[in-house]
């Protein structure tokens, strides 16, 4: 009788350690879980590659470790997806472009490099929108993800890929990237756990850029535990990367009891006529239930909420169209070989090897950065983003959490919002305030809606309070 490995590599990496060490399977039969489960899921087309052979050889080293009771890294048994734009050494790193779609990376990104140190299998590359631009993994050049609870449904972008992993028993965790939301809202729309860490936390050496003053590495798990110990791998500086924080990472496993907390809300986002009525009910409820356990929590002000969306694109597009002018067809990428000199070789290959919209965002970003709409555009917006930021760090001067929706709506049909980009750019409205601000941001799968989609309450913590988060995420899921 063979052994049904799925509900019992849910449980957490610690279970799943202990079992593996004890002898009651080994690594290579969890990874030939893996690689059968995405056999039969093929269709959600949630992975662009799988790694089978590196895959099977590092479980086999690590087996051997663990018969002859070698040292072991604090990850091994880990089994992770990795988004299409963090750089894996010598495998294709596309951002499921067309421009990049042959591109290979000379060398692994420092996330990978610490997961791997501490013997976690990368098992392949997840899908995503192109070049992480999106809300639905709809803009993908390889075709959409699938949501696996409801197949006619989004799977949420930009990290469509790595959340429906998680959710489909694919790997046991997943990386994604966010610059406005790309990790919780598809974290949301799927049921798992979603964060993305304080700017700077996790290095971005090896992350493929689209704003670069807004992308940040974060993880996707089904348990608080898996976050936390993946974290205490990834965290830290890196001099690979100037943007990266030197704030000494904390032990996050190493779970703190629960305090009475002082927790924000906004009545402007539960009221708000863009959100679900069901979703706002929940979150009116458990905002209810935090009250009973003791917990303050409070209405304040954001006055910001309708310029947040604004601010986010004007300043997004502006870094997007400067950081993918070195895709042009010169160097290295996809190169339109209809073309006859140097001019329409760029005109060329951009204008086929982007997609409609990475164009568009990039035709934007030009236009706000362009003579005569700077000051008017780029930098009102800039000074708009401080505002937002002060504003926000003045709340979570007073409280310890705000607490606020992830989504306004649960996963939406596939191509119900692809004819209108204002539309789908108002789906990150309660995301991208954490971008704008550098702060840590969490979506806790609490809720499931009466159309039976999942949907997320999040939480938003000052600078390098990742470790609140991830406890009062696993108090949350424990308790309510």
């Amino acid at each position: 009788m063979s052994l049904d490995l799925g509900p019992l590599l849910q449980s957490g990496l610690r279970n799943v350690q202990a079992d593996l060490c004890a002898g009651k399977f080994t690594l290579r039969q969890v990874v030939e879980h893996y690689l059968q489960v995405n056999q039969e899921k093929k269709h959600l087309n949630a992975f662009l590659e799988l790694f089978e052979h590196d895959a099977l050889q590092n479980a086999d080293e690590i087996d051997s470790r663990i018969i002859s009771q070698k040292p072991l890294g604090k990850l091994f048994g880990m089994v992770i997806g990795v988004k299409d734009v963090i750089a894996i050494k010598g495998k294709k790193l596309t951002a499921s472009s067309k421009i990049l779609a042959d591109f290979e990376s000379l060398y692994n990104a420092t996330v990978i490099d610490r997961l791997l140190k501490e013997d976690a299998i990368i098992i392949g590359r997840c899908n995503c929108d192109e070049f992480a631009m999106g809300s639905s993994n709809e803009n993908s050049a390889f075709g959409p993800v699938l949501n696996d609870i409801d197949n006619t449904r989004v799977s949420g972008g930009s990290s469509g890929g790595s959340a429906v992993a998680v959710q489909a028993g694919l790997c046991m965790a997943s990386l994604g990237s966010e610059t406005g939301g790309s990790i919780r809202q598809p974290a949301a729309f799927c049921g798992t756990i979603g964060m993305k860490p304080t700017y700077g936390r996790l290095s971005r050496y090896g992350l493929v850029a689209f704003a670069s003053s807004f992308d940040q590495i974060g993880p996707i798990t089904n348990n608080v535990e898996d976050m936390q110990m993946m974290m205490e791998v990834m965290a830290g500086f890196d001099a690979h990367d100037s943007t990266s924080s030197t704030h000494q990472p904390q032990h996050y496993s190493e779970n703190a009891a629960i305090q009475k907390l002082k927790i924000a809300y906004y009545p402007q986002t539960l009221d708000n006529p863009k959100i679900d009525p069901e979703i706002s009910s929940a979150l009116y409820k458990l905002i209810e239930q935090l009250r009973a356990e003791g917990h303050t929590v409070e209405p304040q002000d954001l006055q910001s909420l309708d310029y947040l969306v604004p601010t986010y694109y004007v300043l997004t597009t502006a870094e997007a169209s400067s950081n993918l002018s070195r895709f042009s067809g010169i160097h290295y990428g996809f190169r339109d070989m209809q073309a006859t000199d140097m001019e329409s070789v760029i005109k060329k290959s951009r204008s086929h090897g982007f997609g409609k919209e990475v164009q568009r965002r990039i035709m934007l970003g030009t236009f706000v950065l362009s003579s005569g709409y700077y000051d008017a555009y780029y930098t009102k917006a800039q000074k708009v983003r401080r505002i937002i930021r002060d504003d926000t760090v003045n709340t979570l001067s007073e409280y310890d959490l705000i607490l606020l929706p992830t989504t306004p709506t649960t996963a939406f049909k596939l191509g119900e919002k692809t004819t209108d980009p204002i539309e789908m750019y108002l789906a990150d409205i309660f995301t991208v305030q954490a971008n704008i601000t550098g702060l840590p941001a969490i979506t806790v799968p609490l809720f499931r809606h009466s159309n039976g989609m999942p949907f997320g309450a999040q939480l938003m913590a000052n600078y390098f309070r990742e470790d609140i988060l991830m406890s009062v995420t696993a108090h949350i899921l424990k308790n309510y």
